[in-house]
């Protein structure tokens, strides 16, 4: 058995058709047990007006819910196509401000999930591509070494000339490759800092510890003041990492004989760690720059580096409430100073 689907025309139609045979009803009841023609007229005149103003009453209901169907539809369709520029209406309190106030606030979560996504995907567009360029320059390279080493019959002094050329270049990916995954783990959260309140001596000798050798061979002096007593809130494996990341930039770009030195202060909400350089510097218009994700200065291309590290710095102090500022004058050397809270912040 089919049922027929109940519209709301037919809705009013019934209502109206109702009252119109409760109308007939009721002057017929009056013209049969009232015989006073006042009685009558007045009956008639009563039920007369009461019909014309319940069908009054209809109209200006079903046109208030077409009004609210159509308001309702317009703001979904809108919604829907994506339009930047919507009405809502919210002026009065009625049923309909208030769908509108919903509307609204689904409309906004809807704008910020499709704005976070469009700049998820713009970052994940630029790391693949920035990704590829890194990765391109030493593949090929190994490439070119493998396919001379394969064709041509060269003297054993050249082929290890080539083998400790691909060794470097198959360092070189391999450090990336271990970068990647840190940015990675870094930025999607997959990294559980533990925080603590631990000596800040101890984890700037681990960071040290890694550029002892080659500031050596570079004959740079490294100088630390640190009170061992300083303890701050951090977590000591990836601060570490972190502060490594500065000095061996520090020892990268500073001229042999140079000098590094490593100042430690404590301040009121803050405790201060100063790596100086007598390095190159930085100009000024770059500065803003070297934090970017693979950036490096036209001028240092030559020096070995994939220009993650900073990126990775800032990566990991940032999440303990700290921060990194940077003071540098080409020619004369860097400052990059990290900023540790000295109470916890998470």
């Amino acid at each position: 058995m089919l049922k027929k689907k109940v519209s709301i025309s037919n809705i009013y139609r019934g209502i109206g058709i109702s009252f119109f045979i409760l109308g007939v009803c009721f002057i017929t009841a009056v013209f049969f047990y009232f015989q006073h023609w006042i009685i009558r007229a007045s009956a008639f005149l009563f039920i007369t007006s009461f019909v014309i103003l319940a069908f009054i009453f209809i109209l200006l209901v079903r046109k208030k819910i077409v009004d609210f169907s159509d308001s309702i539809s317009q703001c979904i369709e809108d919604i829907m196509n994506g339009k930047e520029e919507i009405a809502f209406h919210m002026e009065s309190e009625d049923l309909i401000a208030k769908i509108h106030v919903k509307l609204r606030r689904l409309y906004k979560i809807m704008r910020e999930n499709s704005s976070r996504n469009e700049n998820e995907k713009q970052a994940i567009q630029e790391m693949v591509s920035d990704i590829s360029h890194q990765v391109k320059t030493p593949v090929a390279n190994l490439k070119m070494y493998n396919s001379t080493l394969l064709q041509s019959q060269l003297p054993a002094e050249k082929q290890r000339e080539f083998l400790l050329t691909m060794e470097i270049q198959i360092n070189k990916l391999d450090f990336l490759m271990q970068s990647l995954v840190k940015m990675s783990r870094l930025e999607i959260g997959a990294i559980t800092l533990y925080i603590e309140s631990i000596p800040l001596y101890d984890t700037l000798a681990l960071a040290l510890s890694s550029i002892v050798l080659p500031a050596e061979k570079k004959n740079i002096e490294v100088t630390i003041n640190c009170d061992p007593h300083i303890k701050v809130f951090h977590d000591r494996k990836w601060t570490a990492e972190a502060l490594f990341n500065i000095l061996d930039n520090a020892v990268k770009y500073t001229e042999k004989g140079g000098k590094i030195s490593v100042e430690v202060t404590r301040w009121e909400m803050y405790t201060k760690i100063d790596i100086s350089d007598t390095g190159k510097g930085i100009a000024k218009q770059n500065v803003t720059n070297i934090f970017k994700r693979f950036y490096r200065e036209e001028e240092v291309q030559h020096i070995y580096g994939v220009g993650i590290g900073l990126y990775l710095s800032r990566q990991i102090i940032s999440p303990q409430g700290g921060y990194i500022k940077v003071t540098s004058k080409v020619g004369m050397g860097s400052t990059f100073s990290v900023f540790l809270p000295n109470e916890r912040q998470f």
